[in-house]
């Protein structure tokens, strides 16, 4: 993976949304709810306390998690779409 997040960052690559409802009707593009699960693909090394300790990352690369709907930062790198969030946008691993 090219992009190495830092601190608590971690690298999510978001789920597709879905084309259809449960009915058959075709949704389109404009209309699609972005995701709100993915894919974890890079962690950063953790976030350094007050005191001067390092924090351990809880998520790791592989994991199925449930983010934010408004967190992140959007970003494209060699034609894919990923999401840069704080460990702490991240709701749960499933």
């Amino acid at each position: 993976m090219k992009i190495q997040p830092l601190a608590d960052r971690v690298v999510v690559k978001p789920a597709p949304a879905d084309e259809k409802v449960q009915g058959g009707i075709i949704i389109p593009d404009t209309a699609k709810e972005k995701p709100q699960k993915g894919e974890v693909m890079a962690v950063g090394p953790g976030k350094i306390s007050d005191a001067g300790q390092k924090i351990t990352m809880t998520v790791k690369v592989g994991d199925q998690v449930l983010y934010g709907k408004y967190s992140g930062t959007e970003v494209t790198v060699d034609g894919e779409e990923y999401l840069i969030v704080r460990e702490s946008d991240i709701l749960a691993v499933i």
